[in-house]
């Protein structure tokens, strides 16, 4: 669908809203026009609108979830509407547990899976649904301008703050030499605690289910500081064939009401490059593997 009017002939020919999936539609992408949404903003945006939005929770949400990788942007919006908020490894699994208990409503991952407790799987096209009824509700007078996909975000980040957010893939590492630069940044935590300017915590992320207190020990080193920046490192894919080392790196910008020092329009790759060149610098990523670039940037 598009709407008159545009910033130039450009961008008004470009349809208003826009929606991809994968081939069984469990993973979702939105965008507006030359705008995109990422997963980790949807999550949070779904979340924000959904008991006013979406019939299905009019009654409240019994709680969210992301796995840790993810970006916070979805604990700001917990906190502001008192939602119990769980943080998970990676794995749809984890969800699962805490929606068969009753506890868990909406959840999702920086890899473009969202979901709710209607069905206990990822589900791309109730994503997709879910934004179309945001737009809905924030459209309701014909007469006015139309509010677009970017308006939404953009009145997000002023309300919620923003998540600058990306993820570093290393693929077809050998094996060897993932898993030391892994066991180098375990076995230097409390160093890395102790000398790095900012930095509030330092692990290798562990969960303890609230359902069957099964517990998921070594999940992913976690480099948080005290403004929620984060810088995260997780091997996936380890054998013989090699393995794919991801750096996920999130920039924390308040809400501009919070500090005059806040940014929330600044372009990811500036905001985010300090911490980028502070995570490889930390995990001797160049040195453990060889690797100058990365093989993928999401």
């Amino acid at each position: 669908e598009k709407s008159p009017g545009g910033d130039d002939d450009d961008a008004a020919s470009l349809p208003d809203f826009g929606a991809a999936a994968d081939g069984d539609a469990d993973r979702n992408m939105v965008c507006g026009p030359r705008f995109f949404v990422t997963p980790s903003d949807s999550l949070a945006i779904i979340t924000a609108y959904a008991q006013e939005t979406i019939p299905y929770f009019k009654d409240g949400l019994k709680g969210v979830a992301r796995s840790m990788p993810t970006s916070g942007a979805v604990d700001a919006v917990a906190q502001k509407l008192n939602l119990k908020m769980y943080e998970v490894p990676t794995g749809w699994k984890f969800f699962g547990n805490l929606m068969d208990a009753g506890s868990l409503s909406i959840c999702g991952e920086e890899s473009f899976g969202t979901g709710s407790d209607h069905i206990r799987e990822k589900d791309g096209i109730w994503a997709v649904l879910a934004w179309l009824s945001i737009l809905a509700h924030k459209n309701q007078d014909g007469r006015r301008k139309l509010v677009t996909v970017k308006d939404i975000v953009e009145e997000h980040w002023r309300t919620y703050g923003r998540s600058y957010y990306t993820r570093y893939d290393y693929e077809n590492v050998e094996s060897e030499k993932a898993e030391a630069m892994i066991t180098y940044l375990r076995d230097n935590l409390e160093k890395l605690r102790q000398e790095t300017p900012g930095l509030r915590i330092a692990d290798d992320f562990e969960y303890t289910d609230p359902v069957d207190k099964s517990v998921a020990s070594q999940q992913g080193v976690r480099l948080v500081f005290r403004d929620n920046s984060r810088i995260i490192f997780r091997l996936s894919g380890t054998g013989s064939v090699g393995a794919t080392i991801r750096m996920y790196v999130e920039a924390v910008a308040p809400p501009p009401s919070e500090g005059s020092g806040s940014a929330i329009d600044k372009a990811p790759s500036e905001a985010l490059a300090p911490l980028v060149e502070l995570g490889l610098k930390i995990a001797k990523l160049e040195e453990f593997t060889g690797r100058e670039e990365p093989t993928v940037i999401t």
